[in-house]
């Protein structure tokens, strides 16, 4: 999907016109709908507001990712977290634990391969 989607459907999701993004980035309406439609690129700085502006990562309106901003958790990460915190004190401190460990075995992997 090109950028040009993703801001149409930021602009939707949030209700506005193709006039007021313009507004909020400081150029034409005309200008801003050839973003949109991908007739001309949409300068750097440009995306830099409007992914200030919905909260939303650059990435995200690159197409490079499906999550919307850095915050955003993937499904499998909010059934982690989910799990988490059903579990008790103490098997928090062994799953901390167990963790670390497979952090330090992927360190370990990661550098053998490198040799």
């Amino acid at each position: 999907m090109g950028y040009y989607q993703r801001l149409r459907d930021l602009k939707e999701d949030s209700d506005l016109t193709q006039k007021q993004v313009a507004e909020i980035i400081g150029v034409s309406v005309n200008h801003y709908g050839k973003y949109e439609r991908g007739e001309t690129d949409i300068p750097f700085e440009k995306v830099i507001l409007l992914a200030d502006y919905y909260n939303a990562s650059l990435d995200y309106i690159a197409g490079r990712t499906n999550r919307k901003s850095d915050g955003e958790l993937s499904e499998d990460e909010r059934k982690f977290t989910e799990q988490y915190r059903m579990l008790s004190e103490r098997s928090r401190g062994r799953l901390d634990i167990l963790m670390q460990q497979l952090l330090e075995q992927q360190i370990n992997e990661n550098n053998s391969a490198k040799k």
